[in-house]
């Protein structure tokens, strides 16, 4: 029994997809947490701005209706 890492794959890309935002407000939240605990602020922008770079910017159901 193996996990098959092509169907994790796809879940996740579904829920960035879906819930993007929530996810970018969280990195957002959690990246204000590092800064105040361990400062390096300028790297900490730097990361969360690349991990919201790889965040879709539309839902899954507005790119379906254009």
């Amino acid at each position: 029994m193996g996990i098959d890492f092509n169907q994790l794959k796809q879940q996740a890309e579904g829920l960035l997809e879906q819930h993007g935002d929530k996810i970018e407000d969280g990195v957002e939240k959690a990246g204000e947490f590092v800064k105040g605990k361990f400062g390096h602020e300028s790297q900490v922008d730097t990361v969360v701005d690349k991990i919201q770079d790889l965040i879709p910017d539309k839902p899954r159901e507005q790119d379906d209706q254009a």
